[in-house]
């Protein structure tokens, strides 16, 4: 029931927010539309803590945070490489352990790791992620797991 809730409720504001027009018809018109979705979604069965994950709201700001700053500090870098020139380019890829306890786990490190300039997850295959990295360095940097942490923090 709370993800039905948590479903209506998203689903209320990205209509308004989108709508732009408040008058009684059609908010009685954005009402039912919202209504429906969630029914046809309820008896699809398409509504859990996996499509609604409302349990990572509370972490979400903080990862967030750490995500920008590593983005920050990867595009510097990035650029640091480039302005030195090819030779100090040395493109690599590897599978890197992604020891987490969900599906969605996997898919945030992965999106996480392709966000984050330098680096791009090619494949996720069991505890394993496909990297491609601009630099061995930025491959050894999520070796250390600071990211996989952070996620695993962030899921639990």
């Amino acid at each position: 029931m709370r993800y039905s809730l948590a479903l209506f409720v998203i689903l209320a504001f990205i209509w308004l927010a989108n709508s732009g027009h408040y008058t009684g018809l059609l908010l009685s018109f954005g009402l039912v539309s919202v209504f429906t979705v969630v029914a046809i979604s309820q008896r699809m069965g398409l509504i859990d803590h996996e499509s609604q994950p409302i349990h990572l709201a509370g972490g979400l700001p903080r990862y967030y945070w750490w995500l920008f700053t590593k983005i920050v500090r990867s595009n510097i870098d990035v650029v640091r490489h480039v302005w030195r020139g090819p030779s100090t380019i040395s493109p690599v890829s590897a599978w890197v352990p992604a020891r987490l306890h969900t599906d969605m786990g996997k898919v945030l490190y992965a999106n996480s790791i392709t966000l984050t300039p330098g680096t791009v997850a090619v494949d996720i295959d069991g505890e394993e992620i496909l990297v491609h990295a601009l630099t061995a360095e930025g491959l050894e940097d999520l070796r250390r797991g600071e990211m996989e942490r952070q996620v695993r923090d962030l899921e639990e």
